[in-house]
């Protein structure tokens, strides 16, 4: 007699699967509300992204303006982790504090950075 296999279906990585994640701001319970920013990502962990903005400051010693950065940590759903990749724009907003140091979630992509050179 045959012996019965028990093959799983593999997923296809295109499909669109609701993911489980409940600080997920497209499927989860997470609400976000206040600011919104765009940023490069400077650098992606596990469920988070750090994004680099730059702003223009006054130095009135001076008479003249300044470059600063502000980094921004954000929490990364696990449904969009494969599209964001470090140099890309993307926009995050405000949410409740996640951690000691996220305080934002990734909303959407706007532009791969390699599409400037």
């Amino acid at each position: 007699m045959a012996k019965k296999q028990n093959k799983k279906p593999e997923l296809d990585e295109k499909m669109d699967v609701k993911c489980k994640d409940r600080e997920c701001p497209f499927h989860g319970n997470l609400k976000t509300h206040g600011r919104i920013f765009k940023g490069i990502v400077v650098s992606k962990h596990d469920k988070r992204i750090a994004v680099e903005m730059e702003r223009m400051v006054y130095v009135k010693k001076y008479e003249r303006y300044s470059k600063k950065k502000t980094k921004i940590h954000a929490r990364l759903p696990r449904c969009v982790d494969k599209d964001v990749k470090i140099g890309n724009w993307v926009k995050v907003k405000e949410c409740r504090p996640l951690s000691k140091i996220i305080h934002f979630v990734f909303l959407e992509k706007i532009k791969n950075g390699d599409e400037e050179k």
